[in-house]
C-alpha cells in the first residue's frame, strides 16, 4: 500500500517513513523542503536501501495534492506538513494560520474527492496548556491556546472532529505528541533544525559539539524537585512506530467515518536538568549552561496518560530517555564527520 507522508523529509516525518517501510508499506513523500533538507533522502536511502518517491511541492496546492493522491494510488495519509516554531507563530500569526490550517483543509477535501479515507494528523501536547491534572488524559478540558502554533493544532483537531460529526467518509485520528527526541540508531537521519534550535536536545548536542554557546535553562524556580520544567520525552522511533500502529487501526476500522485522539508519550516525566545530566554522563562532556528567566508560554509540568492508546491500539513506548540521548549524540557526531 502506498502511504503519503506530508512533511516526510522532516524530523518526525523521515523516521515515520522508515517505520512505514519496515512495516511493509510504500511511503511517498510530499515536502517543499522549507524546513527540511534534501540530504535527508540520502539518509533514508542508506537505511531503507532506496530513496522513496518524493515530490518537492507545497501541501497547500490542491491540484498538486489531488494529482499525487491519484497517480500514486494512495491508501492513507500521515500529515506532518506544518510550521512549528512557537515563537515565530506569535510574530507571524497569519503565516501559521494560512499554512497549517489551509494545508489540512486542502488535504481532507482532496482525500474525500479521491475517496481515500485514512488520515493521521500530527497534533501536539501543546493543546493541553498547563493541564489541570497530571498525567494529561485525552478527555482533559482544552484551554485557550498559549500560542498561535498551539491554536492551529487545536483548530486542526476541531476540523477533523467536525468532518466526522458530519458523517463524511473520512477515518482520521489526531496523535498528540509530547516531546520527541533522539535519532535513528544508524545515525543516518535525525533532528536537523535550520538555524538556532528551538528544542532542548538539539541545542544540547550542538553545545557539546562546540557549535553553540552556553545553554540557557529557562527557569530554576518551578515547583518541581529540581526547580526546572518537567516533560515527557519520547524516542522519535517510538513515535514513528505509533503512527504505523494508528494507520493499521484506521485501515481495519469497520466504518467509513471515524475520529479519535491519542496521546503519544511514555507516561513518565523528566526535568530539564535530568536531561542535561544524563547527556553529560553519556557523552563524557560537561555542558556549559546557565539559568535564565522563565520563558513565556512554558508550563511547569506536562506528561501523558498513555492508557488509552495501550488499550485500543496495543502500543507502548519501548525505548528509554537515555537511549534517545545516546542516539541524538551519535547523530550529532555523524554530522561532524559528514556521515
Amino acid at each position: 500500500m502506498n502511504i503519503l507522508v506530508t512533511g516526510g523529509a522532516g524530523f518526525i516525518g523521515s523516521h515515520t517513513v522508515v517505520a512505514l517501510s519496515t512495516a511493509g508499506f510504500n511511503p511517498v513523500i510530499l515536502d517543499d523542503f522549507s524546513n527540511s533538507e534534501i540530504r535527508t533522502l540520502k539518509g533514508l536511502e542508506k537505511i531503507m536501501g532506496y530513496i522513496p518517491r518524493y515530490y518537492a511541492e507545497n501541501c497547500c496546492d490542491a491540484q498538486v495534492v489531488r494529482r499525487i493522491l491519484k497517480e500514486e494510488q494512495i491508501s492513507g495519509v500521515i500529515h506532518f506538513a506544518a510550521f512549528k516554531s512557537v515563537g515565530e507563530s506569535m510574530q507571524e500569526p497569519l503565516k501559521y494560520y494560512d499554512n497549517n490550517l489551509n494545508s489540512l483543509i486542502v488535504l481532507t477535501r482532496s482525500m474525500m474527492e479521491c475517496e481515500i479515507s485514512n488520515l493521521i494528523f500530527s497534533s501536539s501536547a501543546t493543546v493541553y496548556g498547563q493541564a489541570a491534572a497530571l498525567p494529561a488524559t485525552e478527555d482533559a478540558p482544552i484551554p485557550v491556546a498559549m500560542s498561535v502554533y498551539g491554536n492551529t493544532k487545536q483548530i486542526g483537531e476541531e476540523i477533523l472532529r467536525d468532518i466526522a460529526l458530519a458523517e463524511k467518509s473520512l477515518k482520521s485520528t489526531s496523535l498528540r505528541y509530547f516531546n520527541p527526541i533522539g535519532a535513528h540508531p544508524s545515525a543516518y537521519i535525525g533532528e536537523l533544525p535550520l538555524g538556532v534550535p528551538n528544542n532542548l536536545v538539539p541545542y544540547i548536542t550542538q553545545t557539546a559539539a562546540g557549535l553553540r554557546p552556553a545553554l540557557t535553562v529557562f527557569g530554576d524556580d518551578y515547583p518541581t524537585p529540581d526547580g526546572t520544567c518537567l516533560r515527557d520525552f519520547i524516542h522519535v522511533m517510538d513515535l514513528a512506530e505509533a503512527h504505523v500502529v494508528a494507520l493499521q487501526y484506521l485501515m481495519n476500522y469497520p466504518s467509513n467515518t471515524f475520529y479519535d485522539v491519542f496521546n503519544i508519550g511514555t507516561g513518565k516525566a523528566n526535568s530539564v536538568l535530568e536531561i542535561i545530566r544524563t547527556f553529560e554522563n553519556i557523552s563524557g562532556k560537561p555542558l556549559q549552561y546557565r539559568f535564565g528567566d522563565r520563558r513565556s508560554g512554558d508550563v511547569t509540568s506536562l506528561y501523558a496518560d498513555v492508557s488509552k492508546i495501550e488499550k485500543h491500539l496495543g502500543w507502548t513506548a519501548q525505548r528509554t530517555m537515555r537511549e534517545a540521548l545516546e542516539d541524538a549524540w551519535r547523530w550529532q557526531q555523524s554530522l561532524a564527520t559528514g556521515g
